[in-house]
C-alpha cells in the first residue's frame, strides 16, 4: 500500500504555496562559480562562449502550481498564458510522487544545437546579457529548425504566432528574462538580473546558478534543492 504522504504532499504544499505567491515574492541565492569564456568540447573543438547563467530545478520539491509558467509568460509576453511559457511543468495524474511531474527548462547548452541549426543566424549568443542563447525575432523566419534540433523533450525553443509580425510564426526560448519587455525590476533580467520563475516559485524549486552544469544527461540540471526541514514533510533530503 502506498504511503499517504506520497499522494498528498504535493497537494498540501501546492495550496500553501499558492497562498504564499500572493503574499511575497523573494529571491533565491544561487550557486556561485567562475564561468570560463570559451569551453573546449570532448572532440577537441572550441565551442562558442558559454552562458553566464543556468536554471536548476528540483522536481521532487516542485508542487505543480505552475506559478513559474504564468510568471514567465507575463514577463516575456505581457499575458498569463501557459502555452507561451518558456519553462514547462509537465504533470501526469496517473502517476504518484515523485513520477507525477517534471520541469523542463532551457539548458543554455554549452554546444547549443538550436544555435547551430538556425539558417538565418537568428539564434545567437548575446554578449550584452552574459552570452545567453537568445532569439533575434527580426531575423527569425519561423522555420522551426531550432525546435526540431533541440535534443530535449519537449523542445525548449518553441514557435508561436507573433501579433507584432502579423501572426507569423516566430521562435521563443528561455533567455533568463534577458531584455524581457514586461520585467518588473528596473535592473531587468539576464544572468546578472532576476529570473521570473526563480523569484515567483513559492517552494524554491528553481534556482539560478552561474556555474556550468554537467552537460551529459539530466543530473546537472535536475538537482536536490531540499533542506533538512523537508524531511518533516516526508521528503527525502538526499
Amino acid at each position: 500500500m502506498s504511503n499517504p504522504k506520497d499522494v498528498n504532499r504535493r497537494y498540501f504544499l501546492r495550496i500553501a504555496g499558492t497562498i504564499a505567491v500572493g503574499v511575497s515574492v523573494t529571491g533565491c541565492v544561487g550557486a556561485n562559480g567562475t564561468v570560463p569564456q570559451i569551453v573546449k568540447l570532448a572532440d577537441g573543438s572550441t565551442a562558442i562562449p558559454v552562458s553566464g547563467g543556468y536554471l536548476l530545478v528540483d522536481i521532487k520539491k516542485c508542487q505543480g502550481c505552475v506559478s513559474c509558467m504564468l510568471a514567465c509568460s507575463l514577463v516575456n509576453e505581457g499575458v498569463e498564458n501557459l502555452s507561451l511559457s518558456r519553462i514547462q511543468v509537465i504533470q501526469n495524474s496517473f502517476e504518484k510522487w515523485p513520477d507525477d511531474l517534471t520541469i523542463e527548462q532551457c539548458r543554455q547548452c554549452v554546444d547549443p544545437a538550436c544555435v547551430k541549426a538556425c539558417p538565418e543566424k537568428a539564434l545567437m549568443v548575446d554578449s550584452r546579457f552574459g552570452n545567453v542563447r537568445k532569439v533575434d525575432t527580426e531575423k527569425c523566419i519561423g522555420c522551426g529548425q531550432c525546435v526540431d534540433e533541440c535534443p530535449n523533450t519537449p523542445s525548449n525553443p518553441m514557435l508561436v504566432k507573433d501579433e507584432a509580425y502579423e501572426g507569423e510564426d516566430k521562435a521563443r526560448k528561455c533567455e533568463l528574462c534577458a531584455d524581457a519587455p514586461y520585467h518588473w525590476d528596473p535592473a531587468g533580467g539576464g544572468p546578472k538580473g532576476k529570473q521570473a520563475c526563480v523569484e515567483i516559485c513559492p517552494v524554491k524549486a528553481i534556482q539560478f546558478t552561474s556555474k556550468v552544469p554537467a552537460q551529459k544527461g539530466e543530473s546537472g540540471y535536475k538537482v536536490n534543492l531540499r533542506g533538512h526541514e523537508w524531511r518533516a514533510l516526508g521528503y527525502p533530503t538526499s
